[in-house]
């Protein structure tokens, strides 16, 4: 008799539920989120039939913590059901809509019963890719983090300090520049501005790590900021200052929350054997590498081809046809994460690729808008990327883009 186990988790507790061929539930229990929990559900699982040999799958909703970290250990197939496909396997067994979690537990272990061929267990990642992934999405969140701080601090300074603005806007996300953030630690209001000196600007910007061009820097902002403008009055200004400082505080721990996990991410990521042939793509740098290696892993049987991988990234269109309607569009289910690498890395290119900003060129020339050309050229690399991924070799031009005849002539 085979058994299937469902467990359906929560933050405090965890119920599990053991089925067999019939559906019937054979077993049932709560544990909680201890070591001794865990210990009390391998126990369970071994009183029917688990073993390392022949181990019981599990399916549950969701891919991370520590209870799934716990059941991936050896050979065991774990399934990361999504919760919306399970609401509809429950309909079917109930039309009163009732709920519970000992019965949601049994719903996942009659979905491995019956349709376990059309869900995949979790991937086998090596430790150091699971490693990768987990740098990478911090990197990429606190990268977020910061650019959201980064507007917050714009907005304010727009309304009380619009000088400021105007000295940045020569760089490209300038109030995230370590310059900028000194600079505006020695002159918060406008008020200060008209009262400082250029040695202090100076001093500002070798703390900040400037080397070369401190002088003319420090004049660029002495000119721009002492100019006559238009002012709040002296109390709520300095209150806006204040409020700018507290504000200036938290990008300054983002932006070096951001420093520490890009150089963490990169060294772990350079580490792995993927790396050689990732970073052989044009456009393809450590950190958008680390990110793509994150979401795809480096477990070879995951994806069957390489239309799978581009189902999963979003790069390829998705069909609906239904009678006379026929509809060809992009996908909106998909790894989020993954597709903005993507986008990042075909942008990028453009400008170190000829054969990628032809393609480019010719999506554009066909039609299609910029970011239907930059996801068809998404398309074409993560396929190029997963054949030399299987292959264990290096991107190749020629092979990748080839031209026509003529034009090689």
């Amino acid at each position: 008799m085979t058994i299937y186990c469902g467990i359906d988790w929560a933050e405090g507790h965890h119920d599990v539920a053991l089925a067999d061929d019939s559906g019937k539930l054979v077993a049932k229990l709560r544990i909680d989120d201890t070591l001794a929990g865990y210990q009390l559900l391998l126990e369970l699982l071994a009183e029917h039939g688990d073993s390392e040999v022949s181990p019981i799958p599990v399916a549950i909703e969701t891919g991370r913590g520590l209870l799934v970290a716990f059941l991936r250990q050896g050979k065991r197939q774990v399934y990361a059901l999504n919760p919306l496909s399970v609401a509809r396997y429950r309909d079917r067994l109930s039309v009163s809509r009732k709920k519970s979690d000992p019965g949601d537990a049994l719903v996942l272990a009659n979905i491995l019963r019956t349709d376990a061929d059309t869900h995949r267990p979790m991937p086998n990642d090596s430790e150091l890719a699971q490693s990768v992934a987990v740098l990478a999405r911090a990197q990429q969140d606190a990268t977020w983090n910061r650019q959201q701080l980064a507007n917050q601090l714009r907005s304010l300074l727009r309304d009380y300090y619009p000088a400021a603005l105007e000295a940045v806007a020569v760089w490209q996300n300038g109030l995230c520049r370590p310059e900028t953030r000194a600079i505006l630690a020695v002159v918060p209001t406008p008020g200060k501005a008209v009262t400082t000196n250029r040695k202090r600007l100076c001093t500002a910007l070798k703390r900040a790590g400037r080397v070369r061009g401190i002088e003319a820097e420090a004049e660029r902002w002495m000119e721009i900021l002492q100019r006559p403008q238009a002012r709040h009055p002296k109390l709520v200004e300095d209150a806006l200052g204040k409020q700018m400082l507290g504000l200036l505080r938290q990008v300054d721990a983002a932006c070096r929350s951001v420093d520490e996990l890009s150089d963490a991410t990169e060294e772990a990521f350079r580490q792995h054997p993927d790396a050689e042939v990732m970073l052989s793509f044009p456009g393809l740098g450590a950190q958008i590498g680390a990110r793509i290696l994150a979401e795809i892993g480096d477990d070879r049987s995951r994806f069957d081809d390489a239309r799978g991988l581009k189902a999963y990234a979003g790069a390829a269109p998705i069909t609906r046809a239904s009678g006379k309607y026929h509809y060809v569009g992009r996908r909106r289910i998909k790894n989020n994460r993954l597709h903005d690498a993507g986008f990042l890395w075909a942008f990028s290119a453009l400008t170190a690729s000829g054969g990628a900003n032809a393609h480019y060129r010719r999506r554009r020339a066909r039609g299609d808008f910029h970011p239907a050309a930059l996801r068809n050229l998404f398309n074409r690399m993560l396929g190029q990327l997963h054949h030399c991924l299987q292959t264990r070799t290096l991107f190749d031009e020629t092979a990748a883009f080839p031209m026509p005849l003529l034009a090689a002539a």
